[in-house]
C-alpha cells in the first residue's frame, strides 16, 4: 500500500481528520470476535517499510508517545456505546506486525506475555506519517479471530477473516455516521496536539535546508521554516 502517497494526498486535500477501521487478531480472552477496540497505543514490529516522508535535506523528530489522538478516538468510543448493541473496548496496545504471513504460536504468546491486546499489520507506517502530516489519527479495530495463541480456537483463515470482518463492517459503517456529525469544525480548541506536531521538531536550521529540500516538503513544514 503506497501509505506515503495517500497520506500525502489527504494533506494537500487539506483533510485534518482521519479514521482507520482495521482487522485485527485478539490476544485477550475478553476480546472476541467481533468486538471492536479503540485503541490507544501501538507496538512497531514491522521492518521493511518507510516510516517517514523526510529522506535528505532536513531532519525531523516527532513526538509520537501517544501514537492516537486523543481526541478522535474518544469520538469513536462514545459513537460506538451510543449504538447500544456493539460491544466495544476502551484502550489497548495494537501490535504492527509485518505480514502477509500471521504470527507463529510462539510470537503470539509472547505478544501476550508483553501485554500487548490486538494485532494487525495494517496500522503502521499510517500513523507515524499521520502525525508527521499533523493529521488527526484514530482506529476502529474489528477483532476477526483469536490469533493462533488460543488453542480452543481453529486455525486461523482468510475465510474467518473476512467473514468476521464483513460483520463488523455495518457497525463500522453506523459509527462513522455518528463520527462524522460531532467532528469539531476547528481543531484550534481541541485537547489534542496533532495540529502542531511538527513544532519544534525541526532540527535541521532553516538556513540550512536546501531549497530543493523546502520545496519538497513544503506542504509539511514550509510554516515552520519560512
Amino acid at each position: 500500500m503506497p501509505s506515503r502517497a495517500n497520506i500525502w494526498a489527504l494533506k494537500s486535500l487539506g483533510v485534518e481528520w482521519v479514521i482507520s477501521v482495521s482487522a485485527v487478531g485478539s490476544l485477550r480472552e475478553n476480546i472476541a470476535p467481533r468486538d471492536l477496540v479503540i485503541p490507544d497505543q501501538l507496538f512497531d514490529r514491522t521492518k521493511s517499510r518507510v516510516n517517514s516522508f523526510y529522506e535528505g535535506g532536513v531532519v525531523v523528530h516527532c513526538s509520537f508517545a501517544e501514537p492516537f489522538c486523543p481526541t478522535l478516538s474518544s469520538l469513536l468510543l462514545e459513537s460506538a456505546r451510543e449504538l447500544g448493541d456493539v460491544k466495544v473496548h476502551q484502550g489497548g496496545t495494537y501490535v504492527c506486525m509485518e505480514g502477509p504471513l500471521f504470527s507463529t504460536k510462539a510470537e503470539s504468546n509472547v505478544y501476550r506475555k508483553l501485554e500487548m491486546d490486538i494485532i494487525g499489520m495494517t496500522a503502521l507506517p499510517e500513523a507515524k506519517l499521520a502525525r508527521e502530516a499533523e493529521l488527526c489519527y484514530a482506529i476502529i479495530a474489528c477483532a476477526t479471530d483469536y490469533d493462533c495463541w488460543y488453542e480452543s480456537e481453529e486455525t486461523v483463515s482468510v475465510d474467518m477473516v473476512i467473514g468476521n470482518l464483513s460483520a463488523n463492517i455495518e457497525n463500522a459503517k453506523r459509527i462513522l455516521q455518528k463520527v462524522a456529525q460531532k467532528l469539531p469544525a476547528d481543531r484550534h480548541a481541541q485537547e489534542c496536539t496533532c495540529e502542531h506536531a511538527l513544532a519544534s521538531t525541526i532540527m535541521t536550521a532553516p538556513a540550512l535546508i536546501p531549497a530543493e529540500a523546502k520545496e519538497k516538503y513544503n506542504l509539511l513544514i514550509g510554516r515552520y521554516i519560512s
